[in-house]
C-alpha cells in the first residue's frame, strides 16, 4: 500500500486547487447551459443519450482484427474516456485471460504470477485502487485487501471488458484509478454463432528439462446461446484449463540496515550485507474452471435477466527450495564469514552483491538448508444478480439485486533438512542471472518441518434502484437512483511448526531425490512426497498440533449507502455538436471490525471498532463533436477509494509495560483509515480517421488528497507512548500522464491493406511516494512512468497473424499478499506471437506463443537496483515460453 511522502500543502494551495476544480465544473455546466440556450438551433437528429452523432461504417473482418474493430466502434461510442476489449462473437478475445487482455490497454499493467498476467494498475495507482466489477456489479475477491486476480476470469466466458477511467455518476464509486467491467452476453440481443467450442494444448518450456515433470496442459471452452423464441432467451458457457509449468526463482533476504550493519572492508565505514538467499524450483500444477449462465426474458414493457459467473482455481505446488543462512556479517573476525582466510567481497555502494564466504569455525555457521514444501490453494469466485427493468412512455424503472462471494483455501507444509557448507559463493549484481554456488556440506541438524493452513471468505450483497426518464431540451434524459450493499471478509490463519528431531538427511535417501533448477546456476535442490517424509520424521502433520495466529483472526464488516443523480444532455453548442453528463454521487460507508490484541503474545482479548464517513463526489463530462471522425473529450470529477479490509483489521501486538523497558513498541492493523480521495481532470482528443483506424491522445492529473501507507508513528494508550507500526493515513500529492493510442489497417500503403498497428504509450509522472524505505523512500506504488505496448498484424479473412510487444519501466509493488513488503519491479519488455488460420465459417486454427524471449523477472528491495529483493517478493524468477494450439468451431 502506498503512503505520501509528498510536501504537505498548505491552506492556500488546496484553495486554488478546490477553486479549480470548482471552475472547472463550473465550464462544463456553462457549456451545457450554453447548449441549453441555444437548443432551437440544435441539430434534429443529434444523439439522444449522450452518445456520439455519428457511427463510423464497419468492415467484415474475423478473429483479433475483429476484436479491435469492435473495440473502437464501442469506444466511440461511449460517453466517457474509456478503453474497451471486445469479442466480435463469444469466445474470439485475442489473450487467454482477461489479465492479459487488459496488459495492452494503455496506461494498464500487470503484475505476473506463476508466469499469468494477474493484478491490473492503472494510471500509476495499484491494483487495490481498481474497482471490479461483473455486468456493472462490485465483485468480492480472494486477495485480503480488494484487488482483484484478473486471470480468474477466462476469455472464452467475456464478451467484452470496459476500464472506465473517468467516473460517472451512475458507476459504482470505488475505483480512484479506474474501474474495469467485465460483461457476460445479453441473449436477447446476441447475434454471434450459436455454439462455439475450442480445445487444445497447452506447453510451457520452463519445465521439459525437469526430470520426471511434463509442462503439457491443456485448454477447453464452449458456448452456447439459443433463443427460444424473441422474447426468450439463454446462454450457457463453461471452461476448463490446465497449467503446468515449472518457475525458477532466486533471491536474497533481505539486508542488514543501520542497526545491524558493520565494516565489512576495513575502510571505516558501514556495510550492508544480505540476511541469507534462497533459491527454489517449483513445479506448478494448475486447473481453472470457469462457467457462465444467462436468461434474458421480455414480455411487453418489462425484461428480466438472470446470470451468474463461477471460476474455481486450484493449484497444486511441489516446491524444492535451498535457504543459505547466515551471511551477515559480525564486529568479531573470528566469526566474520567475510573475513576468514580465501573469502573474497563484491560491493555496490557499500552493498555486498556478491562474494565467497568462509565457514568459520567458532561462531555461528554458514547453514545450507534444504527444504521440501507442498503448497495447495484453492480460490473460487461466483457472482450473480437478477436484473428487471420496466419501460414505459416516460418512465424507466430499474431493480438490480446481486451477491458475490469469494473464497480462499491455502495451506503450506513443509520438511527441512539443516547442512553447513565449507563456503558458498553468489553474484547477484544486476546485469545479469544470480548465481549461488556451494562447496560439500555436512548435516548440521536433522528434520524440522511446518504446517501453516489459511483461509479467508468474502462475500457481497447488493440492491441498486435507478429510475430515468427523457427531458425536452438540450438536457435530453434525467436519471437517478440508489444503492445498498453488504460487504463481509474474513480471514483465518493456523502455524505449526516441528522441530527437535535428529535423523539426518540420509536417513531419507529413499524419499529424496535431487533437481536441477533449469535456467539457474545454483546447487541441485531435492524433491520427494512431503507428507511420505513427515510421517517418517516426526509421525506426520497432525491437525492437532494447529495453533490459531490469534493476531491473523479478523472480520471486516462494510455497509455502504449510495444515491446519484445525473442529467445526459446533447445539444449544439457554437456550430459544434456536444453531448455529455453531469451528476453527483452521495456515498456513505460504515466499517466494523472485530479480531484480537495482546499485550504478551500470549493472551489475547476480543477487539471491535467503528467508523463512518460521507463522500459526495461531483462529477461532469463533456464530448465535443468536432466533427463526424473526431471527439474532443473534457472530465472532471472527485473520486474515492475505500481502505482494504485487510488494513482495517483491528489484531493488535503491543509490548507488555510490565516487563519490556524503554520504548514500548506495538503493530497491527488500523480500523479508523479514511479512504483515498482525490479530484482528477481528463482531456481526451480522438480521431476515427478510418475504418478500424483511431488516433488518440489522452492526459490527465489526479491531485490526491489521502493516502493509506505502512509507517511507524507514536501513539499514546493507556497512558503510555507506543511506537506502533501499521497502517496510518497520510498526505496528498499529484499524478499526472499523457497515453498515446494509434490503430489502423495499412490501407493508406498499396498492397498493405491487410496488414495493421495496434499501439499505445503511457507517460506518468507524480510527486507521491512510499514512507519506506525511510532514507530513500520508494516511488508511488504501481507508478511504471513508462509502459507501451504495439502489435503488428496481419489479417486477409483466412490467414491471421500477429507480433507483440510490451513494456513497462521499473515500478512498486507488493508482491505477496503483506502489503507492507514493498519492492520495486525492474523493467520488462515481452513478445508474444499468433497465427491463425480460417478454413471456413465453423472451423477455425490458431497457434500463440507468449514470452518468446524468455524474459526474467526482477524486484529490488530497498529502492536500490543491486539489491536483489527477498525470493517471496519476487526476487529474480524464470517463466519460460507458454505455446498454445487451439481449434476453435462454430456454427
Amino acid at each position: 500500500m502506498h503512503q505520501v511522502r509528498a510536501p504537505q500543502r498548505g491552506a492556500s494551495e488546496r484553495l486554488v486547487r478546490h477553486l479549480l476544480t470548482v471552475a472547472v465544473l463550473g465550464i462544463l455546466g456553462g457549456v451545457a447551459g450554453q447548449a441549453l440556450a441555444q437548443d432551437a438551433a440544435a441539430k434534429p437528429d443529434a444523439a439522444q443519450d449522450g452518445e456520439a452523432v455519428t457511427r463510423l461504417d464497419t468492415v467484415t473482418v474475423t478473429g483479433q482484427r475483429a476484436a479491435l474493430d469492435k473495440a473502437v466502434s464501442v469506444k466511440q461510442m461511449e460517453d466517457h474516456v474509456v478503453e474497451v476489449i471486445s469479442a466480435d462473437n463469444m469466445g474470439q478475445m485475442p489473450n487467454v485471460t482477461v489479465a492479459e487482455a487488459l496488459a495492452r490497454l494503455p496506461g494498464v499493467t500487470a503484475s505476473l504470477d506463476r508466469g499469468n498476467a494477474s493484478l491490473a494498475t492503472v494510471r500509476g495507482l495499484g491494483p487495490r485502487m481498481t474497482m471490479g466489477t461483473v455486468n456493472g456489479r462490485e465483485i468480492a475477491s480472494s486477495e485480503p485487501d480488494r484487488a482483484v486476480r484478473w486471470e480468474i476470469f477466462p476469455t472464452e466466458i467475456v464478451s467484452t471488458v470496459k476500464v472506465y477511467k473517468t467516473p460517472s455518476a451512475d458507476l459504482i464509486a470505488g475505483g480512484i484509478a479506474a474501474t474495469v467491467d467485465i460483461a457476460t452476453i445479453d441473449p436477447l440481443t446476441y447475434t454471434g454463432p450459436r455454439f462455439v467450442a475450442s480445445a487444445g494444448p497447452v506447453f510451457y518450456d520452463q519445465g521439459k528439462d525437469v526430470d520426471g515433470y511434463s509442462p503439457w496442459g491443456s485448454r477447453f471452452g464452449a458456448s452456447w446461446v439459443h433463443k427460444i423464441n424473441d422474447d426468450l432467451a439463454i446462454a450457457i458457457g463453461a471452461t476448463y484449463q490446465k497449467q503446468k509449468n515449472a518457475n525458477a526463482l532466486i533471491g536474497s533476504w533481505g539486508y542488514t540496515d543501520d542497526a545491524s550493519a558493520v565494516d565489512v572492508d576495513g575502510d571505516g565505514t558501514r556495510d550492508y550485507t544480505p540476511w541469507g538467499a534462497a533459491d527454489q524450483l517449483k513445479l506448478i500444477d494448475q486447473t481453472r474452471t470457469g462457467a457462465m449462465a444467462a436468461l434474458q426474458w421480455r414480455s411487453g414493457n418489462f425484461e428480466l435477466k438472470a446470470d451468474a459467473l463461477y471460476s474455481r482455481v486450484r493449484i497444486d505446488e511441489d516446491q524444492s527450495q535451498t535457504w543459505y543462512r547466515n551471511w551477515d556479517d559480525s564486529i568479531w573476525s573470528w566469526w566474520n564469514p567475510y573475513g576468514q582466510p580465501g573469502s573474497s567481497i563484491h560491493m555496490i555502494d557499500h552493498s555486498v552483491v556478491g562474494g565467497t564466504l568462509i565457514n568459520s569455525q567458532w561462531g555461528t555457521p554458514l547453514e545450507m538448508d534444504q527444504v521440501l514444501a507442498k503448497y495447495s490453494e484453492v480460490k473460487t469466485l461466483t457472482a450473480g444478480g437478477l436484473n428487471g427493468k420496466w419501460t414505459g412512455e416516460v418512465w424507466t424503472l430499474g431493480a438490480d439485486l446481486s451477491a458475490s462471494e469469494a473464497k480462499r483455501e491455502n495451506r503450506w507444509r513443509s520438511v527441512q533438512f539443516g547442512l553447513n557448507p565449507d563456503s558458498v559463493s553468489f553474484d547477484f549484481a544486476p546485469g545479469h542471472a544470480p548465481w549461488i554456488s556451494a562447496s560439500s556440506a555436512t548435516p548440521a541438524w536433522g528434520i524440522a518441518g511446518s504446517d501453516e493452513p489459511q483461509s479467508l471468505h468474502d462475500r457481497i450483497a447488493a440492491l441498486a434502484l435507478d429510475a430515468s426518464r427523457p427531458l425536452d431540451g438540450a438536457f435530453n434524459r434525467l436519471s437517478f437512483g440508489a444503492r445498498v450493499s453488504d460487504r463481509v471478509k474474513r480471514n483465518r490463519h493456523e502455524l505449526a511448526n516441528y522441530s527437535d528431531y535428529n535423523q539426518p538427511i540420509s536417513a531419507y535417501a529413499d524419499l529424496i531425490h535431487p533437481l536441477d533448477i533449469p535456467g539457474l546456476n545454483v546447487p541441485p535442490v531435492y524433491a520427494g512426497n512431503v507428507d511420505d517424509i513427515a510421517e517418517r520424521g516426526f509421525g506426520g502433520f497432525a491437525p492437532s498440533a494447529l495453533a490459531e495466529q490469534m493476531l491473523d483472526h479478523w472480520k471486516v464488516q462494510e455497509r455502504v449507502k449510495e444515491a446519484f443523480a445525473k442529467a445526459n444532455f446533447s445539444s449544439n453548442w457554437l456550430g459544434v455538436d456536444v453531448t455529455g453528463n453531469v451528476g453527483v454521487r452521495v456515498v456513505g460507508t460504515r466499517t466494523r471490525s472485530d479480531g484480537y490484541d495482546t499485550v504478551d503474545g500470549n493472551t489475547y482479548a476480543p477487539s471491535s471498532a467503528s467508523k463512518d464517513y460521507t463522500d459526495v463526489l461531483p462529477s461532469a463530462t463533456v464530448n465535443f463533436l468536432i466533427a463526424d471522425d473526431k471527439i474532443l473529450r473534457l472530465s472532471a470529477a472527485k473520486v474515492v477509494a475505500r481502505p482494504p479490509l485487510d488494513e482495517l483489521r483491528t489484531g493488535r501486538y503491543l509490548d507488555n509495560p510490565a516487563t519490556v523497558s524503554g520504548q514500548l513498541t506495538g503493530s497491527g492493523g488500523n480500523p479508523r483509515l479514511d479512504p483515498f480521495r482525490a479530484t482528477q481532470l481528463d482531456l481526451s482528443y480522438e480521431w476515427y480517421f478510418h475504418k478500424e483506424a483511431l488516433a488518440a491522445v489522452a492526459v490527465y492529473r489526479k491531485w490526491v488528497d489521502s493516502s493509506i501507507g505502512y509507517k511507524t508513528e507514536h501513539e499514546t494508550i493507556d497512558g503510555r507512548d507506543y511506537l506502533i507500526s501499521g497502517p496510518f493515513n497520510g498526505g496528498g500529492g499529484y499524478i499526472d500522464g499523457v497515453e498515446l493510442t494509434f490503430q489502423t489497417p495499412f490501407w493508406f500503403i498499396p498492397g498493405m491493406e491487410n496488414f495493421g498497428i495496434y499501439s499505445n504509450l503511457s507517460l506518468v509522472d507524480s510527486n507521491l511516494h512510499e514512507f519506506s524505505p525511510a532514507n530513500n523512500p520508494l516511488p508511488l506504488s504501481g507508478l511504471a512512468r513508462r509502459t507501451g505496448s504495439a502489435d503488428l498484424w496481419y489479417s486477409n479473412g483466412k490467414l491471421e497473424a500477429r507480433a507483440g510487444y510490451s513494456y513497462h519501466s521499473p515500478y512498486s509493488t507488493a508482491y505477496g499478499w503483506n502489503a507492507s513488503h514493498l519492492v520495486r519491479l525492474d523493467s520488462m519488455g515481452t513478445w508474444d506471437a499468433s497465427l491463425g488460420w480460417q478454413f471456413n465459417p465453423r472451423w477455425a486454427v490458431k497457434l500463440q506463443v507468449s514470452n518468446l524471449t524468455n524474459e526474467a523477472m526482477r524486484a529490488y528491495t530497498d529502492n536500490l537496483p543491486y539489491r536483489l529483493a527477498n525470493m517471496d517478493d519476487g526476487g529474480y524468477q524464470l517463466f519460460g515460453r507458454r505455446f498454445s494450439l487451439e481449434a476453435t468451431f462454430r456454427f
